[in-house]
Parts: structure tokens; sequence; C-alpha cells
């Protein structure tokens, strides 16, 4: 069966982008000089066009035509990013992304919520236990790179500086946060699912919406086995994500 034109053209125009030949920032032709180098009708070329905008792989402006998008970096989350370093002000995303303090920010809105039989069912608590949401978007530089909701319980945070989004970003992340509370955080657990971005994510993160997305949900256990943080979901883009893990083993 022969394959779509549009496909065809899409897949054509996709390898000029990868190879090189259109760099990030350049502007493709016109859909008049595309239709007629391949001889197709400009209908065919919106197609194949909309296909490589959903992919994130392009990008057009009214007045500025149609770009190569810039291709972001390939980010590792590495397996100790939550142990604590020595040195500068960090967190472990300020560690995945390499970037230093100066060139880290965040949005943040704070909000008092109940658990829902989801949140509670995480947090291992009754449905409609008190919890303060932080709702954050990470940028590195002017790029946002990630989004997530962290959830803490309010009777642990009413009152201190934990609950004042003025105090965000906090060096040393949410570990430290907890430290700062006399809560000993001894174990963290993420679970990882991967799926196509929703409305709001493909906003947040300014993708195209084929791009698919990593999710996943952590935890922050004390030492006394209570849960103290859940963040769910936090969310990245998974096209430029590794996630690495060691895993030792004795004989």
């Amino acid at each position: 069966m022969a394959q779509p034109e549009y496909l065809r053209i899409a897949h054509e125009l996709r390898r000029r982008i990868t190879s090189g030949e259109f760099a990030a920032g350049d502007q493709l032709p016109t859909l008049p000089a595309l239709s007629a180098a391949y001889e197709v009708s400009e209908t065919t070329i919106r197609n194949a066009l909309a296909l490589l905008r959903n992919e994130g792989m392009i990008e057009t402006r009214a007045r500025a035509g149609t770009r190569v998008r810039q291709t972001p970096p390939v980010h590792r989350m590495a397996a100790d990013r939550y142990r604590n370093k020595p040195g500068a002000p960090s967190t472990p995303y300020t560690r995945d992304q390499g970037i230093g303090w100066s060139e880290y920010r965040l949005d943040k809105k704070f909000e008092r919520v109940e658990a829902t039989p989801e949140l509670a069912s995480l947090f291992e608590c009754e449905v409609g236990k008190r919890l303060l949401a932080r709702h954050f978007v990470f940028y590195s530089g002017d790029n946002p790179t990630q989004m997530s909701t962290s959830y803490v319980r309010w009777a642990d945070v009413e009152g201190t500086p934990v609950a004042d989004p003025i105090h965000e970003p906090w060096p040393g992340g949410t570990r430290a946060q907890m430290a700062s509370l006399g809560i000993r955080v001894t174990r963290i657990t993420e679970s990882f699912t991967s799926g196509m971005p929703t409305e709001h994510e493909v906003q947040t993160l300014r993708i195209g919406a084929g791009v698919p997305v990593l999710r996943y949900t952590r935890r922050h256990i004390a030492d006394s086995g209570r849960i103290v943080e859940v963040a769910h979901p936090i969310v990245r883009r998974g096209d430029t994500t590794v996630v690495d893990f060691v895993i030792d083993l004795e004989d």
C-alpha cells in the first residue's frame, strides 16, 4: 500500500532537519516553494508540516514563517541525585540540569487542599487529611523543563518557612526542608510511567502535542516510616530525559 504523500514529505523534511541541512532557527521554504519542490498541493504540505509541528520539530509564527525549533539537550537523572552534596547551593533538579543556582528559577503556587482517595493512598493517611499543595514549574534559564505538584502534611508545615512560597527555591530541596522541621528523611521512592502530554502539559512545558512525557510519583519517607511528602506527578518531556539506575549486587 502506497504511503500517503504528506507522510513521505514529513519524513523527508524530518531527515533534512535531523541531518542539519535545516539547522535550529532556520526558516523553511514557503508553502508555495515546498509545494512546487515536491509537486504536491499546499494542503499536502500543510499536513506534513502539521505532523512535524506536533512532534515539536518546527514552529510557525505569524509573519515570521515556519522555523526549525531548537532541540533541547538531553538530561540525565542520576541515581544519587537526592544525596546531600557539599559546595554551592543546589537541589536534585539543578544537579540533573547541570545548572548553577543563578540559572534556576521557579513558578510557584501554594494552596491548602484535602487528601483525595488517591493522595490518601499515597500518604497512607485518611481521606480528607489537610495538605499543602505546592505547584511548581521549573526553569533552566528561560526554558520550562519540569512541572510538578508536591504535597506535604499541613500539620508538619503550618506556621513554618516551608509553608511560605517566598522561600522557594530552597537550597537542598525537600529533604533539606524536612530537616529544618526536625524530620529526618531516610528513604525516597519513585514510580515512573510515560504517555502523551495533556493540553496543560503541552502549554506549560512548551512542547509539541506529539512529544511524549515522563511522569513519576516521588515520596519522601521519614525514619519513622511516615510519608512526609508526595510529589504527584512530576512531569518532564520524555524525549530528552534519561533516568540512570545503579544496582549494586552482592555475590
